[in-house]
């Protein structure tokens, strides 16, 4: 076996097929693609890449997975699947990670794991999965923890609100990034799964509870401190913006041909656009040069809201709200409009279950001398995650350094009072 030096997990081993997938060019490109997107930008350190965090993927995959076969839950070639199934979990992700989707979302209504599937059935990986006996559609559909050909705790392992994905991220970008949050004893966590044999499902020893509320803790001060950090948005807000405008001209978001996404990584893609010709372009690399020598649009507004709050649940389902928002601000400031941006970030502060459900209960068990009891623990019974369940939501509102200071005078009275938002938006 060849063993990987990771930083997070200490000596990864793979297997023969493990490390043919890794050698192939659609895996490599996760080396040219950043975990964080714009963090670096906020956190130097934050340059991290899709390729280790799927590295550490199949670690923690293989680790539950050596568990699981000594307990005859699952056989050598199911453990097999496992791994590289959270091996290629992210092997359809684009340039920038999750910046890229908004713009795939955006335009073609796509999402990574829609590549996902594609990458995994329609390029050589489909080929050396086969040639050793495994089904390419079977191994994609769990990749996205999606496969109904598997029991039920495999796809939570690799996509569940329990997941491997879930684990590794918290750790890695804690680690990467350089913040305190990521103190999670995750060994203890992960040696304590079991199987609810009647229902398939994946369940945590109740006993060990203290261990996921840490990582769920970990996770949301991550979104507050890293994911939605003002500066982080602000570097990502304009590279949407530059990518939505460029692919009006070059069409990146456009994979009739699954290769046309092997070939767009964080660099190949700012190259295209700033080595074209198009006199269309010259917006997208203005704002791609302001990115690059780190000249960051400017907040002037943010709130964190509940979503209860009618003023975030305006902005969250009404584009139209946004947009109005925009004007009024422009128009108050006289300012352009273009150079006024409203971010609404949003996640649910706990992780989604497999079927990318709001994840309201557990399923744990206790021990006892004939073996373990299960049952489904809500969520609000638990004190820590309770207080935590529901949305992190993030509105701010940005604009240019020429413009900050005109902004930043009109912005309070525009927000002097969410009741009467929509009145003040008539003025």
């Amino acid at each position: 076996m060849l063993e990987i030096k990771d930083p997070v997990h200490g000596y990864i081993k793979l297997t023969e097929l493990e490390q043919r997938l890794i050698d192939t060019p659609e895996f490599q490109r996760l080396r040219r693609i950043k975990q964080l997107s714009g963090a670096h930008y906020a956190y130097p350190g934050a340059t991290h890449t899709r390729f280790s965090h799927s590295l550490g993927a199949l670690y923690l995959a293989g680790y539950i997975g050596d568990i699981f076969v000594s307990k005859n839950f699952l056989s050598k070639d199911d453990l097999q699947k496992l791994r590289i199934a959270a091996l290629l979990h992210d092997i359809g992700h684009g340039p920038f990670s999750h910046l890229f989707e908004e713009v795939i979302f955006s335009k073609r209504n796509l999402t990574h794991e829609d590549l996902t599937l594609r990458v995994i059935t329609e390029t050589r990986i489909k080929d050396i999965i086969e040639s050793y006996g495994f089904s390419s559609k079977n191994i994609a559909n769990l990749a996205i923890g999606q496969s109904k050909e598997d029991p039920l705790y495999m796809n939570e392992i690799i996509g569940g609100g329990l997941s491997v994905d879930v684990i590794d991220y918290v750790l890695r970008d804690a680690y990467f990034t350089g913040v305190e949050y990521g103190q999670v004893d995750v060994h203890r966590l992960l040696n304590s799964f079991e199987v609810y044999e009647k229902e398939n499902r994946l369940a945590l020893d109740y006993a060990a509870i203290y261990s996921l509320e840490a990582l769920f803790i970990s996770r949301y001060e991550m979104f507050k401190a890293v994911y939605f950090h003002k500066t982080v948005r602000a570097a990502e807000i304009m590279l949407i913006q530059a990518f939505m405008l460029a692919d009006d001209v070059l069409d990146f978001s456009n994979f009739k041909n699954i290769q046309s996404l092997i070939e767009l990584d964080d660099e190949s893609i700012i190259s295209k656009i700033m080595h074209s010709q198009e006199d269309s372009l010259k917006e997208s690399k203005a704002i791609i040069e302001d990115v690059i020598n780190r000249r960051l649009i400017k907040c002037v507004y943010e709130k964190i809201v509940h979503r209860k709050d009618p003023f975030i649940y305006q902005l969250l389902t009404q584009k139209d709200v946004r947009a109005t928002l925009k004007k009024a601000i422009s128009a108050h400031a006289q300012v352009s409009e273009k150079t006024i941006f409203v971010d609404v970030s949003t996640a649910p502060s706990l992780p989604v279950n497999s079927k990318r459900e709001t994840l309201n209960e557990l399923c744990v068990f206790t021990r006892s001398s004939k073996g373990p009891i299960f049952w489904y623990m809500p969520l609000s019974e638990n004190v820590v995650l309770n207080a935590i369940s529901g949305y992190v939501d993030m509105i701010r509102v940005y604009t240019t350094i020429e413009n900050r200071e005109k902004v930043d005078k009109i912005i309070s009275s525009i927000f002097s009072s969410s009741q009467d938002f929509v009145s003040k938006l008539s003025l």
